[in-house]
């Protein structure tokens, strides 16, 4: 299982959407270090998903569409990944050698597959834990642990 960078930078932009006034596509791209083109991708499918709006004008950009503690990262990874499951079963177990494929025993069509059974209850855990985490828990834990000259240096980029 692998997410894509983009769930990365999308968690990191809002934080910094998450401050005072709406925030541009290109001061986002270019404190991060990435194409505006890229990031437009992936707060075009934040903005889909609801996690975001655009606001325009002179001072447009983007803004979080309700309180940054009621966006969860698992939003974002549905945003950004899409909501199909992680592991999809291919039923294995009815294609091998030993068995006959038009009288199928029950343990193979009628039972759920066992490792089908651990994923999804493994998924599960895992979206439990990411519903768990909040675009506020995360902005709190930045400003325990970053360093606050580094924290008043950001913010002063975001309010040019």
């Amino acid at each position: 299982m692998q997410f894509s960078v983009g769930v990365e930078y999308a968690l990191h932009c809002l934080c910094y959407i998450g401050q005072e006034r709406p925030v541009g596509v290109k001061e986002l791209a270019a404190f991060q270090g990435i194409s505006e083109t890229y990031l437009s991708k992936m707060l075009t499918k934040l903005r889909k998903a609801g996690v975001v709006r655009s606001v325009s004008g002179v001072n447009g950009g983007y803004e979080l569409t309700r309180p940054a503690d009621e966006i969860t990262f698992w939003d974002v990874v549905q945003a950004i990944e899409g909501s199909s499951p992680l592991f999809q079963c291919a039923e294995v177990r009815q294609n091998n050698i030993i068995v006959d494929k038009n009288n199928l025993p029950d343990a193979y069509c009628k039972e759920p597959c066992l490792i089908k059974v651990v994923m999804l209850e493994a998924e599960d855990r895992m979206r439990d834990y990411l519903r768990s985490k909040t675009i506020g828990w995360l902005m709190g834990e930045v400003r325990k642990k970053v360093d606050p000259k580094q924290l008043k240096d950001a913010e002063d980029y975001f309010k040019k």
